[in-house]
């Protein structure tokens, strides 16, 4: 790839907000004794080139291996290695390693790339955002490679490919399939070591005791090439007295009591083994069974990253030593750095054993777990040791789960985390109630703006409370309630209505008509409805709701306010102006009288009353209302605040609709040089505000100006918006009638 830097204007970037070059996500380190694989694996990251994809996968198993749990090829390590010498050789700009192991893991790492090269906080959903960086991917001139480790189907890839002149995109998968998020891509399938290649890193490996090699060649033709069983053993054989030849012993004998006892063929993984043996090497090492209880919980949360700080919870510490309570076994003894570190001497007899990977020492490593592993241990699994590590696994993610999620990249593989713990547990974490860790997921969800995925989870875990607990059991109302929310996060009003109606008919029935929950929820609904456009419905429910609360509460509460406000919203989206613009001033008097004429609350009631009186037609009404708005909003929050600058814009289309246009003129012109300056001119608001500009530009005869203005704003739209946003079409279609085509 090349790595010269072309010049930054084509990007669309502020080249003072982003440091160059840029790597985002958490990348697996290379493996102890890592081989380079000369004769069975290509150099990737040669293959790799410019609008090229390249897909990594598995070549076929022998015929009688085949189905049996996941097999390991070295694909990821290969991936690493290819990332690694792409950076260092400084031939990209941009290297950004996602967790494509669910839509919600690729979207939170699009996020955090766009974060990082595009210099700012980012507004909107997470798909808006990661369709906004797709979109800058394929326009950008900064060399960039996406990494898409562990991709679980092509299907999470819909609408979120990678794709430019500079930039390549590499992906490690199980898939066979041909085609990637609708693209072609180069599949190279990857297989097991040759002979050479198994007995150069057996060797490699046994550098200490040379006379352990004895019997190598033995063992590498009884392992077959397989990159973790070759790995597995020569960890074993490092950490104790056995010769290759032992090892190959310990091997045939233990593949032969699985064979008989599983009524196999005479072909078997050679992973399928080797973990058994490196387990049991582990208890050795690690003789309170620490180290065995650690991969149980390592293998419950996944192979996508584990934040070390898991391991070193009293959750933990709890679960090794048996403690009833979860805590420390001792109540009067404190939590500190012993107990941290049984944990983590434990991890490490893992990691010597080659069943784990720690990227670094201490609670910041990340841990990681092979797929193979964790599918074999999982599979191996009694459940009374499942339930035990279930429960201790869930209990330690909330332990670390910061309540303000200010590291994306934590909150992410938490998030990871969580997911394939629940997928791993089925539906123990809902025996005697919904344990807190699914509440919080499905928040941490909500908080990262993932609303497509935020839905999906919350419709399963719906589904998961009515099945184990029953439809009117308080956990499933809940999880119905957290659905419809999701559900009008995203934009889908209809799907929402449907499950507000639900959970307002079980709180009738289980609680009462003037229960505060029965009452919260039919005003969510109104807001649902308004959303649909269902106005006449809206307006129903959110007068019964604005009666309810004043008879609860009575007329000057603020929740009565509130909901007061909300049918006024509902009666202007209906273009009922006279009903909104006197239930906005009823607000407004009791606003200006509880809270204070300069109370956030009051301006914003203000500045919806003008709004209603512009469409009404009240333009004079609105003009003074906008005026004192803005006033109140500049002495209080300043010039620049987003709120004054909305006030600003107001005022300049009650000019406009009142045919002054040299004070529209001047009052648009600073509306959008304001929210340039503040959100940047790549901001939606900012480009919508400049076709605006450009329209009344058009309206008082400045036609080269507003083509002027049209043409550059067009063509950032069309590089930072994603496709088929409605601002680029009204941009193209105002300026086909300005500039008459």
């Amino acid at each position: 790839m090349n790595s010269q830097a072309p010049a930054l204007a084509s990007t669309g970037l502020r080249a003072d907000r982003v440091a160059w070059p840029v790597r985002v996500g958490a990348m697996p380190p290379l493996a102890d004794g890592f081989s380079f694989r000369p004769e069975t694996a290509p150099a990737v990251e040669r293959t790799l080139s410019s609008g090229v994809a390249v897909v990594l996968t598995c070549g076929p198993p022998p015929a009688e291996a085949a189905g049996y749990g996941r097999r390991s090829c070295g694909k990821t390590q290969l991936a690493v290695l290819a990332a690694q010498s792409l950076w260092q050789a400084r031939q990209v700009d941009l290297l950004v390693w996602v967790d494509a192991t669910n839509r919600a893991s690729v979207l939170s790492g699009y996020v955090d790339a766009a974060r990082a090269v595009m210099g700012t906080e980012l507004l909107g959903t997470a798909e808006s955002v990661a369709a906004r960086f797709v979109s800058w991917l394929s326009q950008t001139s900064r060399p960039w490679l996406v990494v898409l480790d562990n991709l679980s189907s092509p299907e999470v890839l819909d609408g979120l490919w990678p794709e430019g002149p500079v930039g390549a995109v590499l992906v490690t998968t199980t898939s066979s399939a041909a085609t990637f998020g609708g693209r072609r891509a180069r599949v190279i399938p990857v297989t097991a070591f040759s002979t050479r290649e198994a007995l150069n890193y057996i060797m490699g490996r046994l550098v200490a005791d040379t006379d352990q090699r004895f019997g190598a060649m033995d063992l590498v033709g009884e392992l077959g090439g397989e990159p973790l069983a070759l790995a597995q053993a020569a960890a074993v054989i490092v950490g104790s007295g056995l010769t290759c030849l032992d090892y190959r012993d310990l091997f045939a004998r233990r593949r032969a009591q699985i064979l008989k006892m599983n009524g196999r063929g005479s072909a078997l993984p050679a992973a399928a083994v080797t973990w058994m043996l490196s387990l049991e090497q582990a208890d050795r090492l690690a003789a309170d069974g620490a180290a065995r209880l650690l991969l149980v919980l390592a293998a419950l949360l996944g192979s996508h990253g584990i934040p070390g700080a898991v391991f070193a919870t009293p959750a933990v510490y709890g679960y090794l030593t048996g403690s009833p309570a979860g805590g420390p076994a001792n109540p009067n003894h404190s939590w500190g750095q012993a107990e941290r570190q049984h944990a983590w001497d434990a991890l490490l007899v893992l990691e010597r054993t080659g069943l784990l990977t720690l990227d670094q020492p201490g609670t910041g490593s990340t841990v990681w777990i092979s797929p193979a592993v964790q599918d074999a241990v999982q599979a191996a699994l009694p459940d009374g040791i499942r339930d035990q590590a279930a429960k201790a696994a869930a209990d330690a993610l909330l332990e670390v789960w910061p309540d303000e999620e200010s590291q994306a990249w934590l909150a992410g593989a938490l998030r990871s985390c969580a997911t394939s713990l629940i997928r791993a547990t089925g539906d123990l974490l809902w025996v005697g109630g919904c344990h807190p860790l699914l509440l919080r997921a499905g928040q941490s969800l909500v908080s990262a703006r993932l609303a497509g995925p935020a839905a999906a989870y919350w419709m399963d875990t719906t589904s998961a409370s009515e099945r184990v607990l029953g439809p009117d059991h308080p956990d499933t109302v809940m999880a119905a309630s957290q659905l419809a929310d999701a559900y009008m996060t995203a934009g889908q009003a209809s799907e929402a209505i449907r499950w507000y109606e639900w959970v307002l008919g079980l709180r009738i029935r289980t609680v009462g008509q003037d229960h505060a929950d029965t009452i919260a929820t039919r005003r969510n609904l109104g807001h649902a409805l308004v959303a649909a456009g269902q106005f006449r419905d809206a307006a129903v429910a959110l007068e019964q709701v604005s009666s309810d609360y004043e008879r609860a509460f009575g007329a000057d509460h603020l929740d009565t306010i509130g909901a007061r406000e909300d049918l006024a919203a509902a009666h202007s989206a209906a273009a009922q102006y006279s009903d909104a613009a006197s239930l906005y001033r009823r607000t407004l008097d009791h606003r200006d009288r509880i809270q204070g004429t300069g109370h956030p609350d009051t301006l914003a009631t203000r500045q919806k009353l003008a709004d209603t009186l512009l469409a009404a037609g009240r333009l004079r009404d609105a003009r003074k209302e906008y005026k004192r708005v803005l006033a109140d909003r500049e002495s209080a929050l300043g010039p620049d605040h987003m709120e004054t600058i909305a006030a600003l814009y107001g005022l300049g289309n009650a000019y406009y609709t009142q045919g002054k246009m040299a004070s529209a003129v001047q009052l648009y012109e600073q509306a959008a040089m304001r929210y340039g300056r503040v959100l940047g001119i790549d901001h939606r608001d900012t480009l919508a505000a400049q076709v605006s500009l450009a329209t009344v530009y058009y309206r008082v005869g400045r036609l080269t100006d507003a083509e002027t203005l049209l043409r550059d704003t067009l063509a950032r739209c069309e590089r930072v918006l994603p496709r088929g946003d409605p601002l680029i079409e009204a941009a193209r279609e105002a300026l086909r009638n300005i500039a008459g085509r």
